[in-house]
This record gives C-alpha cells, structure tokens and sequence, in this order.
C-alpha cells in the first residue's frame, strides 16, 4: 500500500502558492511542487510501472479529496515556501527574498 498526491490543480494551496510565485518569476518559476510532490500521479503510469517492477497484481486507485483548513493564509504561506524544498528554489532565485515570496503567496491564499 502507498499513497501519491494527485495532480498540483487539485491543491489549492499548492497550486495557489506556485501560482503567485510564477508571477514574481516569470522567466524562471520555482516548480518543486509541480515536479514533486504533484508530479506523479497518473493511473496508467503508476500501473505500468508497479506491472514493470514485477508486480502481477493490478492495482486498487482510491482517490480521497479532504480539504485543508488554516488559522490564516499565511500559515500555508510558511509551510510550502519556508517548510518544503520549495525554499531551495525561491532561494536560488535572485532579486526576491523569502519575504515576499512568503507575502505573495499568502496574498494569493487569502484571495
């Protein structure tokens, strides 16, 4: 049993968050939660690789859509640009700090 997270346009909050950071990067958005943790979700490649890796038995897919809730918008706004490996790529990207990547991105939350 594993679990994967489904595609970024089913998380507001991630995809909100990779949305404001794409605006204040446009010629280099930092797309880690696109890649990873969204990046692998699909069915078919899922079953095609569990069949590859010797596995016989087709797999089971339940998809659960919970809802996150939050205090305020900027507590997910903390948690995706300073608490995942996001950070690294906001970092890595000159002219903006952490700030107001944090700021954007609580922005974007809270609209």
């Amino acid at each position: 049993m594993f679990n994967v997270w489904d595609r970024i346009g089913e998380n507001e909050f991630a995809n909100t968050v990779t949305a404001a950071l794409a605006g204040l990067f446009p010629d280099d958005p930092p797309l880690f939660m696109v890649r990873t943790p969204h990046g692998y979700f699909g069915p078919q490649v899922i079953s095609r690789n569990l069949a590859d890796s010797g596995f016989s038995t087709a797999p089971h897919f339940e998809t659960i859509a919970p809802h996150s809730r939050a205090a305020s918008a900027r507590v997910p706004a903390v948690a995706y640009c300073r608490g995942t490996s996001l950070r690294n790529e906001i970092d890595a990207r000159s002219g903006i700090g952490m700030g107001i990547a944090t700021s954007a991105s609580a922005t974007g939350i809270a609209e």
